[in-house]
């Protein structure tokens, strides 16, 4: 085959440039950093920010009790009178709190779930979810409205933080289901219109309760 010498000119520039490399002008950029930066702000203000974005509700909590306080306000506002909790350890702490509610069992035909979570990622209101609990992988799904209790304690920068988070408490054996939830479930496949709650709840609340110690 025949190369006309304007191709052999281009050939031989490839070859004398792949002979002699540029070094790369700016070797931090290589992906060695994140490319964002480090929070302005508290990690709970921006997880607010972040949250509340994308639709979801967020309540501040000073402690336990005023956790138990506001979720007993907010079902009697809404209704619930179905509300589930999988977790011994969290229905034991919000009875301890003065939370005097029989939980539900049907996820079928309730009005709430309540879980707790992994961690909650500031930079991207992500709030991180595994099969460690006991809620296991449809509670916080397949309820009509999901609330998730967590602790400030529990609030990391970016994604990579909350990866690093579970490598280490799980010892490298990682839940067998991680979930990363960004607000409610929503699509926008149905005649380009954006549609809330298709494929899980139509309403998601983060309790974000302050440590006491």
């Amino acid at each position: 085959m025949t190369v006309s010498p304007s191709k052999e000119n281009i050939l031989k520039k490839i070859r004398q440039a792949l002979s002699h490399p540029v070094p790369v002008p700016f070797p931090n950029s290589e992906g060695n950093n994140s490319v964002f930066q480090p929070p302005v702000d508290d990690m709970a203000v921006q997880f607010a920010q972040e949250f509340t974005k994308l639709q979801g509700k967020f309540v501040f909590c000073a402690d336990e009790d005023d956790l138990s306080q506001q979720l007993l306000e907010l079902a009697a506002t809404r209704n619930w009178t179905k509300i589930v909790c999988r977790e011994e350890k969290l229905q034991t702490a919000l009875q301890q709190h003065k939370f005097p509610v029989t939980f539900y069992d049907q996820l079928a035909d309730c009005d709430v779930s309540i879980t707790t979570c992994e961690s909650l990622v500031s930079r991207t209101g992500t709030m991180v979810l595994s099969t460690a609990n006991e809620s296991g992988r449809t509670t916080s799904v397949y309820a009509p409205v999901h609330i998730c209790v967590a602790y400030t304690s529990q609030l990391v920068y970016d994604l990579k933080d909350a990866l690093q988070q579970l490598k280490e408490k799980y010892s490298g054996q990682l839940p067998s289901f991680i979930t990363f939830a960004t607000g409610p479930s929503r699509t926008a496949d149905i005649e380009k219109t954006l549609v809330v709650g298709v494929h899980g709840p139509k309403e998601v609340f983060v309790f974000l309760v302050e440590e006491t110690n």
